[in-house]
């Protein structure tokens, strides 16, 4: 497994890898990883010859007022998690690398950054799609691999390689979860017990919410009022938004027709937990 620390020689390698023919699979991550991510890296292996995974925390889809200083970072642990997957290479850049000095250019993919996450994270899929952007351009891959949990962030990149023709194709993959329900998530190590149980209620409302909609409820003011109720109980969370919206635009709906997302964010005490489903018939 290599470890590679500059733009120049990962566009390099990259260069040989797709002159030899071999297919380039892709997982971004800002690192200390969890077996979430790590089953984005074991999908990256079945498609791919090579698999790189980036590990950068990105300054720029960070608030001023968010968790950039106190993020998680082990990289010896991330290290050592790779290596047993089998993982080819990591690119690992510092800032200087990746924003070096008087850099002046960003990415925006208009519509999509405005609702969900985008309505009190301002700026924030700005950084997303402008790191990515940049990722794609030194890793140069066939294939990346993000998870559905980040529902918008998905959304945002695959509008941005469709808008922008990058030549790439974009991988979503399923929701992992602990045993009892909660995504993983590396913020997740900054709940304390009873935080962490309190927690749970997150995916309680979607069971519920998952459970009216077999039922028959379309009525999208009706499922958020309930999932509402799930959230507050038991001491309750912290509610940032509670949206029934669709699919593509993210746009919130008020009747459901065919499929909709579920998506949901709260925090639990200081720490900011998101999560979603999909609603639509088997």
């Amino acid at each position: 497994m290599k470890i590679i620390e500059t733009v120049k020689e990962m566009q390099g390698i990259a260069d040989d890898l797709r002159r030899a023919g071999k297919k380039i699979g892709f997982v971004p991550t800002m690192g200390y990883l969890h077996e979430g991510h790590l089953a984005l890296v074991r999908k990256a292996r079945e498609i791919s010859d090579t698999v790189v995974v980036s590990i950068f925390v990105n300054p720029t889809q960070f608030g001023p007022t968010e968790d950039l200083d106190r993020y998680p970072r082990d990289f010896e642990r991330d290290r050592s998690l790779l290596e047993a997957e089998k993982t080819d290479i990591i690119f690992f850049p510092d800032a200087r690398q990746m924003y070096p000095e008087r850099y002046a250019t960003y990415v925006q993919v208009r519509g999509l950054e405005d609702f969900l996450c985008g309505r009190t994270r301002k700026g924030h899929f700005i950084g997303v799609a402008t790191v990515v952007t940049k990722l794609f351009n030194i890793v140069k891959p066939h294939y990346a691999v993000f998870g559905q949990k980040d529902f918008q962030q998905l959304k945002v990149i695959e509008r941005m390689i469709k808008d922008l023709n990058m030549d790439l194709e974009i991988i979503p993959y399923p929701t992992v979860r602990e045993k009892d329900g909660l995504a993983m998530s590396s913020r997740n190590t900054y709940l304390n017990p009873q935080e962490r149980e309190r927690a749970l209620l997150i995916h309680e409302s979607i069971k519920k919410v998952t459970e009216l909609f077999k039922n028959g409820i379309r009525d999208a003011s009706i499922l958020k009022e309930k999932a509402r109720e799930v959230l507050l109980s038991k001491d309750g969370l912290d509610i940032e938004y509670i949206t029934i919206a669709d699919t593509e635009t993210l746009e919130d709906i008020e009747i459901i027709k065919d499929k909709a997302l579920y998506a949901v964010a709260c925090r639990a005490g200081k720490t900011r937990l998101i999560d979603n489903t999909i609603l639509m018939e088997d």
